[in-house]
């Protein structure tokens, strides 16, 4: 990289991605982004090779992978390996398929919850807290008071 390149020290590249320090030093800790040099005397630079790669981990992470299958996916970042990004990519969209359907789930037993607790009347225990004592067994009857 020429000199012109390496511009930004990390805490410029940082608040040109929206990240702490830190979060830089971190991935660079896994791995995940290189640790320029030090010159004798003065202070690491970052190019716009850094800024990409910092802004790929960064959509990366927005679109739900984790910090693993980033490293995979930086490890086929030169193009020529889409096959294998596809299989990591339909891998995580399944993933994110089945939590969705988990958290459909979550809603349809909150929901009931909720309708059993405005159906509950008198001395009767409250059913939310009644179902998530007995771990949610049946939530379509509000629990019988005691």
């Amino acid at each position: 990289m020429s000199d012109h390149a390496q511009e930004m020290t990390i805490g410029q590249l940082a608040r040109r991605c929206g990240v702490h320090v830190e979060t830089i030093r971190y991935y660079q800790r896994k791995g995940l982004m290189r640790v320029p040099d030090k010159p004798w005397g003065g202070i690491r630079r970052y190019g716009e090779d850094d800024l990409a790669r910092l802004g790929f981990i960064r959509a990366a992470q927005h679109l739900g992978f984790t910090l693993a299958e980033i490293r995979e996916l930086l490890k086929l970042e030169d193009g020529t390996h889409c096959a294998e990004a596809a299989a990591i990519a339909r891998q995580k969209l399944e993933e994110v398929r089945t939590r969705i359907a988990q958290l459909n789930g979550m809603a349809a037993a909150l929901s009931e919850l909720l309708n059993a607790c405005e159906r509950g009347k008198g001395k009767q225990r409250c059913p939310l807290i009644g179902s998530l004592r007995t771990g949610l067994r049946d939530t379509r009857e509000p629990p019988r008071a005691e």
